[in-house]
């Protein structure tokens, strides 16, 4: 959803998919087309979240009962900064203007965390981000079955879980690019609420030994 949007409305920059910048610059280079700047400034801007988030998370200390929901909040606390830049400063009219490759920054800021999150607080989850893993993973699996295969319990349960996140990801970047014309800078509104409900859901119903494996599962 984030991607969507964000490339759709800030000047066809790839906020979640950081690699798609590289391919862009370098197809743009051979092409002698005119780079991006904005695309260009991307990359540091996300190597840089990311070394902020893990500084943040070593910060924390060996306390990490609560690291899900800190992290967590900084990504909604990013995303709700995109939602105020990009309403205040009208993006979505001027998609190439200083502002909007500033909001542009701040969402990759946000996906940074996204990408940082998993790994840092819940390390044997997949990406919620990227679906190229998630997708390989599945199709594994897949043939595995057809191939009658035993598939172990660990295997179908990260299959089940590859298929809901690719499911979320299709129905996600769906309803982003048919609700932009609508909404207009407003889209930035779902990717928050939903930021929103997941941090609180989180933070109120943490299943039971939480605590104990987000300790004894953090690589930190």
């Amino acid at each position: 959803m984030v991607d969507v949007a964000g490339y759709m409305s800030l000047g066809h920059v790839f906020t979640a998919h950081i690699t798609g910048n590289l391919v862009v610059i370098a197809a743009d280079f051979v092409s002698h087309t005119p780079i991006n700047p904005v695309q260009v400034i991307a990359i540091p801007v996300f190597v840089l979240a990311v070394a902020a988030v893990w500084m943040l998370a070593s910060a924390w200390g060996k306390d990490r009962a609560n690291l899900l929901t800190l992290l967590l909040t900084l990504h909604f606390a990013l995303l709700a900064a995109v939602l105020l830049c990009a309403v205040s400063t009208h993006s979505f009219s001027s998609p190439d203007d200083f502002t909007s490759g500033l909001t542009a920054m701040i969402a990759i800021s946000a996906m940074a965390c996204q990408f940082a999150l998993p790994r840092l607080a819940l390390p044997e989850t997949p990406s919620t981000a990227v679906m190229t893993g998630n997708l390989t993973n599945a199709m594994l699996a897949l043939l595995d079955l057809l191939a009658a295969k035993p598939i172990t319990a660990a295997v179908r349960s990260k299959l089940l879980d590859s298929i809901y996140l690719i499911a979320g990801f299709i129905i996600g970047c769906l309803v982003a690019a048919a609700a932009l014309p609508l909404l207009g800078d407003w889209i930035w509104s779902l990717p928050t609420v939903l930021a929103a409900a997941t941090t609180i859901t989180i933070a109120n119903l943490r299943p039971p030994g939480y605590e104990h494996d987000v300790q004894r599962q953090s690589p930190l």
